[in-house]
């Protein structure tokens, strides 16, 4: 795998300034990658500044010119689809599904955000003085300062980082430590493509030296962030205190609905994506699959028969949907929960076994919603199954979590699973489908502790512009 040990800053690949060695690691054995140097926090400053210069030109430029940037984004992902791959499987345990998914969604966010230079409409308001007219229109934020989680990493960065720049901004971005070639490899998209320098700057670095000062720093006008609600909370409350904008997309504790009249089949098949997809390292994944009580064995025994079919191994066999968890650190994290969900008297109906990063899928019955592996979110793969005496118990136990991200519902009465999801306190909410979804032009977010702000569209539109009000006297 190439080494991306640079940080990119202006245009120019340099190194980090820290006194700090950093390790990419393999997950599927642990080995050492590469090594870099870490940023400090004066390659904090520099980045920062570059983007400063870059933005006045950059929000300038014409709409057709932006779009025809980000079309020679988009062509750059493609031509680089293999490298990609070899990143996102080396560096992060991806599986063939995941590789496909995050190269295909990120060159349909670039064709997407090319029609966003155009969609900055402002108004034209009548005022009540006679004589004067309001205008209203959208200008970009400045600078945008973006932090993108290990799990999904190319897609949740670029979710932020082209949207931002199709709106006229410009972008830091700070990867996770375990993640970091995925910002390099953004930035050698953004070369191939010809961007001005500046437009886009990547820097990676110890969360201790620099995590706290790239929110802090005063150019950003806005920060968005993807990963844990814990951190999420930090950033808000600092950026809070600083009156700067943030768009926080944090943790889920996703739920599935069967009920009873439920196709079981597709119920079951659609919940071995959402549960294992990418090892359940999402933030859309299901924790939680609630019964209703006349089908609770008959979907618990058909789940079981297909979750022992999941092929778990090396991603670079295109047949493993299940590959590495991230980390030690991870496969710990995940234990505990195992661990004590069955001290809290839930039934093993599908034992799993840990081999190094390996986790193969635990499947839990007789589980109720204050169990750990119920109320928190795992990001591993172990799913629980609860059981509901009726629709309305089954409701009460998947709104009774401080997250609101994603869910579904499942049943053959399409009106009736709306008229449910209406009530289901989610962001998002998929009738007869999985609960990982995201498409580039429809909305994407969560309610209560999964975070603020709306991604995608117009809707991400919103949040990289400010609204400014101009009036005209005639007299």
């Amino acid at each position: 795998m190439i080494a991306y040990d640079k940080l990119y800053i202006d245009g120019q690949w340099v190194e980090g300034t820290s006194d700090k060695v950093m390790e990419d690691t393999c997950p599927m054995d642990n080995s050492v990658l590469y090594t870099y140097k870490a940023a400090s926090q004066a390659d904090v400053d520099a980045a920062y500044a570059a983007a400063r210069a870059a933005f006045p030109a950059w929000a300038r430029t014409t709409p057709g010119e932006k779009a025809s940037m980000l079309e020679k984004l988009g062509n750059a992902i493609a031509e680089m689809a293999d490298e990609v791959a070899d990143l996102l499987i080396c560096e992060g345990g991806s599986t063939k599904p995941k590789v496909d998914f995050e190269i295909g969604m990120c060159i349909n966010i670039c064709k997407q955000a090319m029609a966003f230079p155009y969609l900055m409409r402002g108004e034209t308001i009548a005022s009540d003085t006679p004589g004067k007219e309001n205008f209203t229109f959208k200008a970009p934020k400045g600078v945008i300062g973006v932090i993108a989680p290990w799990n999904v990493p190319l897609v949740l960065a670029m979710r932020s980082v082209v949207p931002a720049v199709a709106c006229g901004n410009t972008v830091v971005l700070k990867p996770a430590s375990d993640t970091p070639g995925t910002a390099f490899i953004i930035g050698k998209f953004f070369e191939k493509a010809g961007f001005p320098k500046g437009v886009y700057n990547a820097i990676a670095g110890k969360g201790s030296e620099i995590g706290d000062y790239f929110v802090e720093h005063p150019i950003p006008d806005a920060i968005s962030f993807t990963g844990s609600t814990e951190v999420g909370q930090m950033i808000g409350a600092t950026a809070g205190n600083m009156i700067k904008d943030v768009s926080l997309e944090l943790g889920g504790n996703n739920v599935m609905m069967v009920l009873k009249d439920a196709d079981l089949e597709k119920a079951a098949a659609s919940a071995i994506f959402g549960a294992f997809f990418n090892q359940g390292q999402v933030c859309m994944a299901l924790n939680r699959i609630i019964i209703e009580e006349p089908v609770y064995e008959e979907f618990a025994k058909i789940y079981v028969e297909m979750v022992k079919g999941i092929k778990v191994g090396d991603p670079h066999d295109p047949e493993v949907f299940l590959g590495p968890v991230i980390s030690q650190t991870q496969v710990k994290s995940v234990e505990g929960f195992i661990e004590g969900t069955i001290k809290a008297g839930a039934t093993v109906a599908l034992e799993g076994h840990t081999e190094g990063n390996y986790i193969y899928p635990w499947v839990f019955k007789d589980c109720t919603n204050d169990m750990p592996a119920c109320c928190n979110e795992v990001f591993g793969p172990v799913i629980c199954l609860i059981k509901a005496k009726d629709e309305e118990e089954a409701l009460a136990i998947a709104n009774d979590t401080e997250y609101g991200l994603s869910g579904c519902i499942f049943t053959r009465d399409v009106f009736h699973g709306m008229e449910l999801a209406k009530r289901l306190e989610t962001g998002m909410t998929h009738i007869n489908d999985q609960s990982i979804a995201d498409e580039p032009h429809v909305m994407f977010g969560g309610e209560k502790m999964s975070g603020v702000g709306r991604f995608n569209n117009h809707w991400v539109i919103d949040k990289f512009t400010s609204e400014k009000w101009i009036s005209v006297n005639k007299n």
